[in-house]
């Protein structure tokens, strides 16, 4: 899942991306609200994370900005406004959640899961296809029951092509869907990405295979398929 992070303060903008990131999201990060309000706009988020004291904005008028964007994103407040009234406002303007600074970093990741688990509830939490399934919250992949040791990225391949099944996922989707926007992709890099979770769908016994669909990009197809689908190994 791709998060947002809206921190002014550079230490903890860096310590929730180091985090988050080794809890298998991808984050973005901004420091204001005109860059929040910018790349929500440019792209979608599966949450946003976002502080109240900006220094060109109020974080309260950025929440209600983003409520009126045709794509609905889940928030968490962070915040040192410890007043009843404060969070009342917050809770009241859209937030999913309230976290008050500072915090427990394992206890807001926690809490960011439920957030996640909770309003991506219209959308299938547990994916599958043939003998594979996928847990979108605990990231946890399953051939036949048993679990496949994937690293974040291919666990986050593995979902994009799940969710848009038997649709094509082109490749600038997946640069856009797993990687964050300061990072520079190659296609060497997707092709590889690709490759490896591949090899670890075939040794785990999976009956899906990833199709490649030249000049376009990857779907997957039911082993049974192939031979319509016209497989590239």
């Amino acid at each position: 899942m791709k998060l947002l992070v809206v921190e002014d303060h550079r230490e903890l903008r860096a310590l929730l991306r180091s985090h988050l990131e080794r809890a298998g999201f991808a984050v973005d990060t901004v420091a204001s609200g005109q860059a929040a309000l910018d790349a929500m706009a440019a792209a979608d988020f599966d949450a946003l994370v976002l502080d109240l004291g900006l220094p060109d904005m109020d974080g309260m008028a950025v929440l209600a900005a983003c409520q009126k964007l045709p794509h609905k994103t889940p928030c968490i407040v962070l915040t040192a406004r410890d007043a009843l009234d404060c969070r009342i406002a917050g809770l009241n303007g859209g937030a999913d959640d309230y976290v008050l600074k500072p915090f427990d970093m394992s206890e807001f990741e926690a809490r960011l899961r439920a957030v996640l688990r909770r309003t991506h509830g219209t959308r299938e939490n547990r994916l599958g296809l043939g003998n594979v399934a996928f847990e979108s919250v605990s990231r946890l992949a399953t051939v036949q029951g048993h679990p496949i040791d994937l690293l974040r990225r291919e666990a986050m391949l593995l979902e994009e092509m799940l969710r848009v099944w038997p649709r094509i996922v082109v490749k600038e989707r997946l640069e856009e869907h797993i990687y964050s926007t300061r990072e520079s992709v190659t296609l060497n890099a997707i092709e590889a990405l690709v490759s490896r979770l591949r090899r670890k769908l075939r040794d785990g016994g999976a009956d899906v295979l990833i199709d490649t669909v030249r000049g376009l990009g990857y779907r997957l197809v039911l082993a049974h398929d192939t031979g319509r689908h016209g497989h590239q190994p």
